[in-house]
């Protein structure tokens, strides 16, 4: 059997030699950098990395940065841990200007951190006053870094929600112009649909066609601004017409499914404690998306109003697919019939008047010194020289202008004077009757009235009831003036207000070309005056 045993063997050393010269001294404790805030334990219990960070940005939360360099900063997972005393001091800084309103230009990584401090609940007292931060560092820092977009409209989202935030959720699908998941946008439409359907958005709206709406050429080409200004008008016009006919509207026709429950995992990929709101929350919602009926009618109002824009404004070619009912298109297209008539009314333009004041004032001196040389009494002085002929006869001129333009302002003053009185007259009336101004019928046929009708002379005003009673009357012009004047707006407005109600009423508009619609003048043929 082989040994394979060894002798030990022993080195002898001398302790009591001196240390050579050449070896590297240990720095004294004070000279060490020292960096603050990274304690990786509380109470004894080693924390996470995101605890760690939360619990430095508590630390952190009331600094003020003093000004300093801008210095780079990249990071996979940006936190303070990673950065270099330069950068803490920049970030310092320009997180203090931020919240001054001050957004100067940085990298994605110090946004990063800013973001996930406001996540964690540090740096606001309101979740409002958080949301809002939020919100504009995403809305100041997106355009030079575009991928913002796919983690802030998530975040902003789960935050409204542990926050429970009454917010329309459309308002971060609009920043960013992209897709929210399905879930969250149904819960959105639900809402909508079941609340203002007129605040339905198009960037919503586009997850429920059939079709990419996106790849029209009309749409590419200017018809997507026109679209999103009109179709959330025709989607409240559809909502009142069935409501009128067929006594259910779009909510209650497509948000009777049973409701659908998931969890919804919190701030995806951000440096988040989750001992704050939890790691999921759960979302309730109809899963409208999934309704094949709500697709086809939403999908045909779109192409109905596209192909009318696209005739309105002279563009060639039309969408092809199936239609909606004839009366319910012939609606949409007489809506936007009117609605185009009142643009272009709007944009011609008029001619606009205007006094030179200075111009007036020369007018009038030149005219005293006419006036001045033609008394002046025959033993003038004959050393004192005339007024050269053909200047005093320009001057003549101008005075008879002047003459002719104060008589016109005179006649001008009169009407306006006659008006200020039927003003006042109509004032007073208004401000002595103790009943409240409101649309009223004869009692011979108040109880034949429609319940349409009624219910939109509850929703007019004063101002829109005495609108109504001006186009009725002889003079509708110079009446419909005297209201607006009355009211401090312009009649434009009052009618537009008036068709805004109607629509939401009887479901077509009450008022074309400043005249009440021919197929409704029989309704206010016995209207109270």
């Amino acid at each position: 059997m082989k040994d394979h045993s060894r002798q030990l063997e022993f080195m002898e050393i001398d302790l009591t030699e001196e240390p050579e010269a050449s070896a590297v001294p240990v720095p004294e404790r004070s000279t060490l950098p020292h960096r603050q805030f990274h304690s990786s334990r509380a109470g004894g219990s080693i924390l996470s990395s995101e605890k760690r960070f939360v619990e430095e940005a508590r630390q952190l939360e009331e600094v003020e940065g003093d000004p300093a360099p801008f210095v780079p900063f990249m990071s996979y997972w940006p936190t303070y841990g990673v950065m270099n005393e330069s950068q803490r001091e920049w970030y310092l800084y320009w997180r203090s200007e931020v919240r001054q309103g001050r957004f100067l230009d940085t990298d994605l990584s110090y946004v990063f951190v800013h973001t996930y401090e406001l996540i964690n609940g540090v740096g606001w007292s309101d979740p409002q006053a958080g949301y809002d931060q939020l919100k504009q560092l995403w809305i100041h820092y997106r355009v030079q870094n575009p991928q913002l977009d796919t983690y802030m409209q998530e975040w902003l989202v789960d935050y409204t929600l542990v926050h429970q935030l009454d917010l329309p959720l459309s308002e971060i699908l609009d920043i960013s112009g992209g897709y929210l998941t399905a879930e969250i946008q149904d819960m959105e439409m639900q809402r909508i649909l079941q609340n203002q359907i007129s605040d339905v958005s198009l960037n919503l709206l586009r997850r429920y066609y059939d079709y990419d709406i996106s790849l029209s050429k009309f749409y590419r080409d200017g018809g997507q601004e026109v679209l999103e200004e009109i179709i959330p008008k025709v989607m409240a016009l559809v909502d009142s017409y069935l409501l009128r006919t067929r006594q259910a509207g779009i909510a209650d026709q497509f948000i009777q499914d049973k409701l659908r429950t998931t969890e919804r995992v919190l701030f995806r990929k951000a440096v988040y404690d989750d001992t704050f709101y939890g790691k999921t929350v759960p979302l309730s919602y109809v899963p409208v998306g999934e309704n094949s009926d709500f697709v086809q009618l939403v999908t045909r109002i779109f192409r109905c109003t596209e192909n009318k824009c696209r005739e309105l404004l002279g563009f060639r070619g039309r969408l092809r697919g199936k239609t909606l009912e004839p009366e319910l298109a012939g609606l949409i297209e007489r809506y936007l019939d009117k609605v185009y008539a009142a643009r272009q009314a709007e944009a011609a333009v008029k001619p606009i008047i205007r006094i030179d004041a200075e111009k007036l004032t020369s007018l009038q001196q030149e005219s005293e010194y006419v006036r001045q040389a033609l008394t002046i009494e025959e033993d003038v002085d004959s050393g004192q020289e005339a007024t050269p002929l053909e200047h005093q006869t320009d001057i003549e001129e101008e005075a008879n202008d002047i003459v002719k333009f104060t008589t016109e302002l005179k006649q001008d003053h009169s009407l306006e004077s006659e008006a200020d009185e039927a003003l006042f007259e109509r004032s007073e009336a208004v401000a002595t009757n103790d009943t409240p101004v409101r649309l009223q019928w004869e009692e011979a046929i108040a109880g034949d009235v429609d319940e349409e009708w009624l219910h939109l002379a509850d929703q007019l005003a004063p101002k829109h009831v005495l609108a109504i009673h001006a186009l009725l009357g002889e003079h509708p012009d110079t009446e419909l003036n005297l209201v607006a004047e009355q009211y401090g707006t312009m009649p434009a407005l009052l009618l537009d207000e008036i068709n805004d109600l109607a629509m939401e009423t009887i479901g077509d508009l009450l008022i074309d070309s400043d005249r009440i619609v021919s197929e409704y003048k029989n309704v206010f043929e016995h209207v109270m005056r």
